[in-house]
């Protein structure tokens, strides 16, 4: 285990992974097969667990992090500004065989490519998280993502009795039932569509003739871009993201957030429904936004703040995390001036998405 200041009961508790992110810069990102030379080659704290648990400990919440590194000489690379950031690291392992480690491609107009091979993090299985079970289940929040075994993630979202932030990404296959027990559930625009295709192939199918008859009249389908940078979102319509929001929520999910890069998010809960602006900034590196959003969200909600004040703080975040290369060094602290938006948060329309309609019955899903 690795020490830091003790935290029992923290505000939020993040389960995921952690990695070391070889960060590669290049003019533009390579066609299959071709070779580039790239202009940098950068070695930095990442993983999406440790990513957003900085991200929320960044934002004042009292934040714990359980996963695990390898005995390898990289582990000593992952771990620092998890705890520079205040967060406890004693209930990170260390697992025989390497660190985990992410390949990313940025290139010159801040998009990005990740390959991620798991190394340590493949420990974090069920009975690695049952050796936490205490600490999981006294978290006001839990924040669990993709990036560990199956059964860790499913072991841990049924120990939380708090709130449940299930940001599954990558999408893999967790059972029906876990994904109702998030709260919120938080997905990108193309994640969003994936997990629909896995556990509600009829909700897929639905969303699928949707877009083709948009198509057929000529209606523009385009999702916005995947990072909240200075690209003009200002023509992509909320409706088709809506409709996978209207899904989601079919499936039994007590709330939704979904991010749309520079258009912002959507978020849904018994409340309603709403589309949440984006700041516009000038991006140099959009990797790990996605990741600043979730925990400066986790941070917001163990704060008390409603998950639309949560999600308005988490797109400024999100935003201001891309004007700054690297991750984990580009999240804002408490301190941080956050960009902000003229624009104003809209509800989105009832029909569109509080559910299926009696056109559209409630979607089956599969366990």
């Amino acid at each position: 285990m690795h020490g830091s200041a003790e935290v029992v009961g923290a505000g939020v508790v993040v389960v995921g992974s952690i990695n070391v992110d070889q960060v590669v810069t290049v003019d533009r990102l390579p066609l299959p097969g071709e070779t580039l030379i790239g202009t940098s080659m950068t070695l930095l704290p990442g993983g999406k667990g440790a990513n957003q648990a900085v991200a929320a400990a960044r934002r004042g919440a009292a934040t714990t992090m359980i996963g695990a590194v390898g005995d390898d000489v990289h582990a000593s690379a992952a771990l620092p500004l998890l705890v520079e950031s205040g967060v406890d690291v004693e209930r990170v392992a260390t697992a025989e065989g390497p660190t985990g480690l992410a390949v990313v491609s940025v290139g010159s107009d801040s998009e990005n490519t990740i390959v991620v091979v798991p190394g340590a993090n493949a420990s974090v299985d069920e009975e690695a998280v049952a050796r936490h079970a205490e600490v999981v289940s006294r978290a006001a929040v839990v924040v669990l993502q993709g990036e560990i075994p199956v059964s860790g993630i499913e072991r841990a979202a049924r120990l939380s009795a708090g709130r449940l932030v299930l940001n599954l990404a990558p999408v893999v296959a967790v059972s029906a039932e876990v994904v109702r027990l998030a709260d919120p559930l938080v997905l990108n625009e193309h994640e969003g569509r994936l997990l629909l295709e896995l556990v509600a192939p009829e909700a897929a199918e639905r969303l699928a003739g949707r877009d083709a008859s948009k198509d057929a009249t000529g209606a523009s389908s385009a999702a916005a871009p995947s990072d909240p940078s200075s690209s003009d979102a200002s023509d992509v319509s909320s409706d088709d993201d809506a409709a996978v929001v209207a899904e989601l929520r079919g499936l039994g999910v007590a709330s939704v957030v979904l991010t749309r890069g520079a258009a912002g998010a959507l978020v849904s809960d018994a409340s309603g429904s709403w589309s949440v602006p984006s700041p516009r900034v000038r991006a140099v590196d959009s990797s790990g936004a996605g990741d600043a959003f979730v925990g400066a969200l986790s941070a917001a909600l163990a704060g008390g703040s409603s998950l639309l004040e949560a999600a308005q703080e988490a797109v400024r975040v999100g935003a201001y995390s891309v004007t700054t290369a690297g991750t984990q060094p580009s999240y804002p602290g408490v301190d941080d001036e956050l960009p902000s938006t003229d624009e104003q948060v809209t509800a989105l329309d009832s029909a569109a998405a509080d559910g299926p309609t009696a056109e559209s019955p409630a979607t089956e899903v599969r366990a």
